[in-house]
């Protein structure tokens, strides 16, 4: 009964979905110093810095993310998503750039310019993190995908497994997961609705790059939605198509 009722609500918001031409993710930015220890330090493009499982609310350090980012400061890492004080709400709006797949592109990310604390005397305000969290419909099968492109941290975890994983201070870097490889084997997962964390750290004078292309299906109010059952009925119809906070255009 509950694979049937969430099938039918995941057709529903198909539907909903399908004459949207945006769609809005909503976060957090958090301002930082230039500390020159984690900001404005010369850390190079890694993988393997947090663990591969979100255990909490941001990601934890492995050793080797020890090594290389320090947790200790007004800038330690443990503060860089958790920091109630110099934040802000702040919402990206992604257009439908084809049918079901949504992108958000800029060259210039600079969310906070001359806010919060500040530019610190240079052009744009270039120390911040920005984390968003909400839930997905997962459609196994569809071959769902997110792919970002940006810099310079971006972690990205979907049911709490690490998906996207560009570490480190560097330029503009690309990474694609695909939901139905992330949710196979040990992990494997059937239809339904699971938690999207994103946690991305602009910490360098240079660039501030940030573009996201997905065709997950994003909810708008996953307490609605019946617990996650098999789903036999609206893959097809639903896969790649979906908003959160559906605006129409």
């Amino acid at each position: 009964m509950r694979s049937k009722l969430f099938a039918a609500a995941l057709l529903a918001a198909a539907t909903s979905a399908a004459s949207a031409s945006t769609l809005t993710l909503t976060g957090t930015v958090r301002d930082f110093n230039a500390d020159g220890i984690n900001f404005e330090g010369a850390l190079a493009a890694g993988q393997g810095y947090v663990q591969s499982t979100l255990s909490g609310a941001s990601p934890t350090l492995t050793a080797l993310g020890q090594s290389v980012i320090s947790n200790t400061g007004a800038g330690a890492f443990d503060l860089w998503y958790t920091r109630p004080t110099a934040s802000a709400s702040y919402a990206l709006v992604l257009d439908e750039t084809s049918p079901g797949l949504y992108t958000y592109s800029s060259n210039s990310f600079f969310p906070i310019d001359g806010q919060l604390l500040g530019n610190e005397g240079r052009d744009h305000n270039y120390h911040f993190t920005y984390t968003i969290s909400t839930t997905f419909s997962y459609l196994k099968g569809a071959g769902q995908e997110f792919t970002f492109t940006g810099d310079d941290d971006v972690w990205v975890y979907f049911d709490d497994l690490l998906g996207i994983d560009l570490g480190g201070v560097h330029g503009a870097q690309s990474q694609t997961v695909n939901l139905d490889a992330l949710f196979s084997g040990a992990n494997a997962r059937e239809s339904g609705t699971y938690s999207f964390d994103f946690f991305f750290a602009e910490r360098h004078t240079t660039q501030s790059n940030l573009q996201i292309t997905t065709s997950l299906v994003f909810d708008e109010n996953p307490q609605d939605v019946p617990e996650p059952g098999t789903l036999a009925l609206g893959v097809l119809a639903l896969a790649g198509v979906g908003a959160a906070r559906r605006r129409r255009g």
